[in-house]
């Protein structure tokens, strides 16, 4: 018989697996004797109380054993000689697109701007220590996309849009923890996911899949109105039955190639703003209400929305223990990100702090089409590369400078590497949207007291939360709307938020396709 059972333990007790069992059997009221097994199936922390408390879900089998759950890998085939999928990027759509195709007996070949993972550090060594952006090898392209270097963060709000577990296991299955199978806010980490990431592409050539690197796609080719294949800068061509395009939010290019071949876009809501960045310490205290923390809690985060002027204005990509990055893939702008390492032990916490760009906001861009909020992102990136010495140091300010109009005449120290320099940030963006941005953090320290630090500091600019254009598809086929062949898929096409959200788009994808092209799995 099996029994789930709900406990509250102290973080302490939560570290000992012999008293998480001791407390659940006790509660449960079973004769420990009687015990076969058991397992956790959920944990969280509850930080509402004058104690943060570890909340645990655990199953308990009376006189059987728990189910043994076979590995996804198991259904994993040779598919060497499959129908062909192209896959454009090997970002988290792009590569569980591919390990989808294995399931499916489809052949993967995926085509990628970037260098591997190990190739790639190299470029954000550049960026980070000389101010050196590679347009195609950077914080944003290359083997595992922004997905690589963006925390690893586990999250999504949304069960209709896949299978989480399915995804979650498979990341196991190539080297993550397995307690991002139970954590409510699972976490790998920016260290962990390049190594992960370079055993998913074993995987995919093992099983007769392909991949390769720096191909760029530059064109699209097609044949009786249907597209079959993509050319590359490098000479290189490749064909299939489907084309996947997969590339990410910030590969613009893309956009206009799209729109050079009379292909249909339409411009989306995205969102503006900067990074806030406070010392951990200051954030523990205000939502663990203790200092230093418990050495068994994990560095705290908060995720924070208001209504601002019929605007949204949140928290974004909140990294606890962690980094801001510049992630520009372009000479002669400054993008900011965050990410954490798997200890998140970095002094500092850090997140992107948005506003909300609706259609309204973008009129003076009407001209430029779908591309309206493109023209508007980049704008103010160039504006913010301009305000500085030609390097990837970015503008920053104090937050209660910020919010007072003054100039910030000192900056603490800071976890972005190439450097920042003091500057009135509100100039940097349009009225609206800096008005905007100080009503949501006046806000902001409304509900979480103390938010409005004398050390925190705003880096500019966050420019990169989603794609500004959705590239539209049939609800059910997951085709284009217009094109045959081309299957929109991922953040940059308009349809994910997230690591887990884009895999379960892969996915998807991978399925409708299988169903069209008649391929049994």
């Amino acid at each position: 018989m099996k029994h789930v059972i709900d406990i509250a333990l102290s973080p302490l007790e939560a570290s000992s697996p012999e008293l998480i069992v001791a407390h659940a059997i006790h509660q449960a009221g079973i004769d420990e004797t009687s015990l076969s097994s058991h397992s956790i199936l959920k944990r969280s922390i509850d930080a509402r109380g004058k104690h943060p408390k570890i909340m645990l879900s655990v199953a308990l089998y009376v006189d059987e054993q728990a189910p043994i759950i076979a590995p996804i890998s198991d259904g994993f085939r040779d598919v060497s000689r499959g129908k062909r999928v192209i896959i454009i990027g090997a970002g988290p759509a792009g590569y569980f697109a591919g390990l989808e195709c294995l399931l499916q007996g489809l052949k993967p070949v995926i085509v990628e701007r970037g260098k591997d993972a190990r190739a790639r550090r190299r470029d954000l060594r550049a960026i980070q220590q000389f101010g050196i952006v590679n347009p195609h090898s950077n914080y944003c392209f290359g083997e595992g996309g922004a997905g690589t270097y963006s925390d690893g963060k586990l999250w999504t709000n949304s069960k209709k849009r896949g299978d989480i577990k399915k995804v979650l296991q498979l990341l196991v299955e190539h080297g993550a923890h397995e307690r991002i199978l139970i954590d409510t806010h699972g976490h790998i980490g920016s260290n962990k996911l390049p190594g992960i990431i370079q055993q998913i592409r074993s995987t995919i050539e093992k099983y007769g899949g392909e991949v390769h690197f720096d191909s760029w796609v530059t064109s699209f080719i097609m044949k009786e109105e249907r597209m079959v294949g993509v050319s590359c800068d490098n000479g290189s061509e490749f064909f299939g039955d489907a084309v996947i395009l997969a590339t990410g939010h910030s590969a613009r290019d893309i956009f206009t190639t799209l729109l050079n071949a009379g292909i249909y876009i339409e411009s989306k809501p995205f969102a503006i703003g900067v990074r806030a960045e406070h010392p951990q310490d200051y954030i523990d205290e205000i939502r663990y209400k203790q200092s230093p923390r418990d050495m068994h809690l994990p560095a705290s985060s908060y995720k924070l929305v208001e209504q601002v002027k019929g605007r949204g204005v949140f928290s974004f990509c909140m990294c606890p223990g962690g980094l801001i990055v510049p992630a520009a893939t372009a000479p002669g702008e400054i993008v900011v990100n965050g990410m954490s390492m798997s200890r998140r032990d970095s002094p500092y916490a850090n997140s992107g702090i948005v506003v909300a760009i609706e259609q309204l906001d973008l009129k003076e861009y009407e001209k430029h089409g779908a591309l309206a909020g493109i023209y508007l992102q980049s704008e103010i990136e160039r504006n913010v590369f301009l305000s500085g010495d030609g390097s990837q140091k970015a503008p920053a300010q104090r937050l209660q400078d910020f919010l007072s109009g003054k100039f910030s005449t000192s900056l603490p120290k800071s976890s972005y590497i190439p450097g920042l320099f003091s500057y009135d940030v509100s100039s940097l963006f349009p009225k609206s949207l800096a008005e905007r941005l100080q009503m949501g953090f006046k806000a902001f320290e409304r509900s979480m007291r103390g938010y409005i630090h004398p050390e925190a500091i705003i880096v500019a600019t966050e420019s990169r939360t989603s794609s500004p254009v959705r590239i539209p598809r049939d609800p059910v086929t997951r085709e284009h709307v217009q094109v045959r062949g081309l299957y929109p898929c991922g953040e940059g096409a308009g349809y994910a938020g997230g690591i887990v959200s884009a895999a379960m788009d892969g996915q998807n994808t991978v399925i409708a396709i299988a169903q069209s092209l008649g391929v049994k799995a």
